[in-house]
């Protein structure tokens, strides 16, 4: 029998609908939902575990999975199954994440999964625009303490018309591209790129959104209430003792805020609050710490929290004695190691990035192989935060979700002003020597130098910055921080990155906490950002003002040159022996492509020695030589017969023709060394093709003036026969007919 099935539609206002159905699918889970829009359909399930983990955090645990049999098609690799997710499907991981984590209980410890697998596949649908609707629609039907219903969409921008959930094709024509996370009353996540947009210009995409995720959580609610909304669970709270959170409070509020105050470096502030915090805890018995000693570190994070907070809202101070716009000090250096590419320090305070440049031809393209996407990249970053930078030692396992999620943004960053003629694959690397706050965003300065550096003509430099939001909701007082600390990520209200050129905002990533942010707030951070950035640009600039005139001289140099498609298989030849002949002889990597619309050959040559990439260049001339009609061309004698002379063209090595003994002189010719002798260059003339021979046809003669008194020999009566007498139509004509 077939269960009772709930569905509610969503209708995105141009035609198209998102539909969540309930009922049929998974229903041991504690909440499951099929989200579907066109062929594309997830499926989210949500579990959680009723016996509370014996850790201070929530273990959740969101995974994204695209189905390769979603779109009809085999994973690749030997064991034809998924493995790891791919970079395309942890980012998604990490949207939906970062809206959810903050809306469980902060004392509800939990397992928690959310799984979401896409798995029907529709080329018009981006899949990855409605996991954070599956995810929260089925935590809405499951009994989880959970805040509210929240819902995250993309937004593109096509002839200055904002888009909700965009095609990729319209994505293509859209000057921007953000995912925004949302309540029904609260923007909550922020992650996109842009093409140089205005504070102003985002605010609006936001809000624009914001008004599109109110009508789906509404949606939820609705499919919520018709299921049969649960009773939310109960949990065992964590302990609470108001009286030993005051005395803790009253200890170390007034000796935190002092070492606030005084300006220290993240070292001896920390040894600082350190000792505050152990000089607290001696005042307790070992039994008293035994039974309390994990509410005497709760409390006492706690009151160093609210303390550093009340500087800056107080005291506009902060931490290492900045005002809040303040930037920390900044020096910069390209060209640091000799044998890559492009390379860059960036140091700003404490942090510290060393990006690399590589550039390739266009094998070494970034291979994009999803069921829902399937591309190249010839422009990526890669991202690297080793323990050391920040003074810890632990295990290494791969790279983490983390590195994934900065290195991406700092590619967004970066990518747009990359110009489209760029030869070359380009591959930046980012390794984070030191970090405290924003390793990311020193990822961007140290690439833009490193880019310039290697030679790659940006279109404009970019910079980025991290900045933060404390906010007194009860007074209405606000601050703004500009390049903030690491201690200062966690204790704010709104934590955001921003990265562009002089002109605009590239791309974003917001994660903000307080309930209900004015755009006004908003507008004004993105401001102060603004001006954080362009004072970061200067910084820049001031190192490597504008991209190298050429790349270095042990940089492979890049040329491309297109072939008519007929000379594909001359230049690669039988078995790949002539392009790997010349790529050995002339130490460059050829690579060949062919444009699937023109189905012409893109040559790509990639050598450091311009004499090897010019002995290419030249081999391709050659092989695609065709000489026209009436033209003159200086040949060199190669080869001597008794009826001519083969000639092979000078311009176009290896092109040889037969230039006949009858073209050599105007006067009768008996032994062609008469004339000509081997190794003999000079000129002839091109005819074509010659009618009688099918032949190429070329001329001395013709060249040459015509001795005085000349007469040429009248031209041989065609009378249907050749030299031995046979009849070119078939028979012989002294052959009588034959008798049967």
């Amino acid at each position: 029998m077939i269960p009772k099935v709930f569905k509610e539609v969503i209708d995105l206002g141009d035609g198209r609908e998102i539909s969540i159905e309930t009922g049929k699918l998974a229903k041991q889970a504690h909440g499951s939902v099929v989200v579907q829009s066109g062929k594309c359909m997830l499926l989210c399930t949500v579990v959680s575990n009723y016996k509370q983990s014996d850790v201070d955090f929530l273990p959740l645990t969101v995974d994204y999975r695209e189905k390769f049999a979603a779109s009809g098609r085999y994973p690749g690799g030997f064991f034809k199954r998924e493995a790891r997710p791919s970079d395309g499907e942890v980012l998604t991981m990490r949207l939906v994440d970062r809206v959810l984590r903050p809306l469980f209980p902060k004392d509800y410890h939990a397992e928690t999964q959310v799984m979401i697998q896409l798995m029907s596949h529709d080329d018009d649908v981006m899949p990855d625009a409605m996991a954070g609707l599956a995810a929260s629609a089925a935590i809405q039907l499951s009994d989880f303490p959970f805040e509210c219903a929240i819902s995250e969409v993309r937004v593109g921008r096509v002839d200055g018309k904002f888009i909700i959930n965009p095609t990729r094709a319209q994505l293509e024509e859209s000057d921007l591209d953000m995912v925004i996370g949302a309540s029904a009353d609260s923007v909550m996540m922020v992650e996109g790129e842009m093409k140089e947009i205005s504070e102003e210009e985002m605010a609006e995409a936001i809000k624009f959104a914001h008004d599109a995720i109110k009508v789906q959580c509404a949606a939820q609610l609705r499919l919520a209430e018709a299921f049969g909304r649960k009773e939310v669970r109960e949990y065992e709270p964590e302990r609470e003792d108001e009286a030993l959170a005051k005395k803790i409070h009253d200890m170390a509020y007034d000796k935190v805020y002092a070492i606030a105050k005084a300006g220290s470096s993240k070292h001896e502030r920390s040894a600082s609050f350190d000792a505050i915090k152990e000089e607290i805890k001696a005042t307790f018995s070992e039994e008293e710490m035994a039974d309390y000693g994990d509410l005497v570190s709760k409390y006492y994070y706690k009151a160093e929290k609210n303390a550093v907070r009340d500087l800056t809202l107080n005291e506009g101070l902060r931490l290492d004695g900045r005002k809040t716009d303040e930037i920390r000090p900044i020096w910069c250096e390209v060209d640091y190691l000799p044998s890559t590419h492009g390379s860059a320090i960036f140091t700003r305070g404490e942090t510290q990035a060393l990006a690399t440049v590589t550039l390739g031809t266009s094998r070494e393209a970034n291979q994009i192989d999803m069921p829902s996407y399937e591309g190249e990249e010839t422009f990526y970053l890669h991202y690297n935060f080793p323990p050391f930078s920040t003074g810890e030692a632990r295990p290494i396992r791969g790279t983490s979700r983390r590195e994934v999620g900065h290195g991406n943004l700092a590619q967004r960053a970066l990518k747009g002003m990359i110009p489209t003629d760029c030869p070359y694959t380009v591959r930046v690397v980012s390794e984070v020597l030191e970090s405290n706050g924003s390793s990311s965003m020193a990822t961007v300065c140290a690439g833009t130098m490193a880019l310039m550096d290697a030679g790659i003509k940006m279109k404009k430099p970019v910079s980025g910055i991290a900045m933060g939001l404390i906010s007194d909701g009860d007074s209405g007082k606000y601050a703004v921080l500009s390049d903030i600390l690491g201690d200062e990520d966690h204790l704010g209200d709104m934590d955001f990155k921003v990265t562009g050129t002089a002109d605009g905002i590239t791309a974003c990533q917001m994660d903000i906490k307080v309930k209900g942010l004015s755009y006004e707030i908003l507008v004004n951070a993105l401001k102060q950002a603004r001006a954080g950035r362009l004072h970061i640009l200067d910084k820049l600039t001031e190192t490597i003002s504008a991209p190298n005139e050429d790349v270095k001289p042990h940089s492979p140099k890049m040329v491309t040159r297109t072939i008519p498609g007929a000379f594909i298989g001359a230049l690669i030849g039988p078995g790949g022996k002539v392009i790997q002949e010349l790529q050995k002889a002339t130490k460059t990597t050829i690579v060949i492509n062919e444009d699937p619309v023109t189905e012409e050959g893109i040559v790509e040559i990639l050598g450091t020695s311009q004499e090897g990439i010019d002995a290419v260049l030249a081999k391709i001339d050659s092989i695609t030589f065709k000489p026209e009609v009436g033209s003159v061309y200086e040949v060199k004698v190669i080869k001597m017969l008794d009826f001519g002379a083969v000639v092979e063209y000078v311009e176009a090595p290896g092109n040889e023709v037969l230039l006949h003994v009858s073209e050599l002189a105007w006067e009768r010719t008996e032994n062609v060394t008469d004339v000509v002798n081997m190794g003999d260059v000079f000129d002839v003339k091109y005819f074509g093709l010659d009618p009688r021979t099918r032949k190429d046809k070329v001329s001395r003669k013709a060249l040459l003036p015509k001795p005085e008194g000349f007469k040429e020999r009248p031209p041989r009566e065609d009378r249907g026969n050749d030299r031995r007498g046979n009849d070119r139509r078939g028979g012989d004509r002294d052959r009588k007919p034959r008798r049967d």
